[in-house]
């Protein structure tokens, strides 16, 4: 960080970030194949092939089609008809709601004490429609100002236009802003290249590098 005493905003990622898929990703994909009879596929085997194609397409805007192709990927070989065909409207669906995500236990408590020092708060996403609904159910909304979705941008992380939307929306100078996320590449070097300041959480492994940090209440005492 280059001046954290002049950080007048802070945005953050979503997923990885303030919220993670729950139980997971694979283990909902399992109980809703289940429920169309597919039946005894593996969590943790899902998951992975989820994590391969997502990663493939890390960096769409992530429409309706793209999760789509994701989850047709996931799925390969498991299903005799893609899930586009069967069940994809009901696992678009679930993870439209609030049960399918958790809020990291230290979300909240960091959100109150940034916006109790005056701070402008926002998130910055590649996410598609769902996302303004799920923050609200979730109860996040009221915390934070600004909400920049790629999916409505048209332009996703690492993409310098998706954070000077940001910057624009929060009325800060790109400088000014710290963005938080767990992704290295879309996160920090995103926001970097855009000008802002930018921090990793690591939330699964130890941080082993500068500008890492293992949970969001170490942002303030750094900013």
């Amino acid at each position: 960080m280059r001046d954290p005493t002049k950080i007048q905003a802070v945005t953050f990622d979503v997923g990885g970030t303030l919220i993670e898929p729950w139980p997971s990703v694979g283990h909902v994909y399992a109980e809703v194949a289940a429920s169309h009879g597919i039946a005894n596929l593996s969590a943790e085997e899902l998951q992975r092939r989820f994590v391969t194609a997502f990663r493939r397409r890390a960096r769409s805007t992530h429409s309706a089609e793209e999760w789509a192709e994701i989850v047709d990927e996931t799925f390969a070989g498991l299903a005799t008809e893609l899930p586009r065909q069967t069940f994809f409207p009901e696992l678009y669906e679930r993870f439209a709601q609030a049960a399918a995500w958790r809020i990291y236990p230290d979300v909240e408590p960091t959100l109150a004490a940034l916006a109790g020092r005056r701070l402008k708060l926002g998130v910055i996403s590649n996410w598609d429609d769902r996302l303004r609904p799920l923050l609200n159910a979730l109860g996040l909304t009221r915390s934070l100002g600004t909400i920049v979705v790629s999916y409505e941008v048209g332009a996703s992380k690492p993409a310098s236009a998706i954070f000077r939307k940001a910057a624009e929306q929060l009325g800060v100078p790109p400088h000014a802003i710290l963005h938080v996320g767990d992704s290295f590449e879309m996160d920090v070097q995103g926001a970097q290249t855009a000008g802002l300041q930018a921090v990793q959480i690591v939330r699964k492994t130890k941080p082993t590098q500068p500008g890492q940090i293992a949970s969001l209440g170490e942002l303030l005492a750094l900013i």
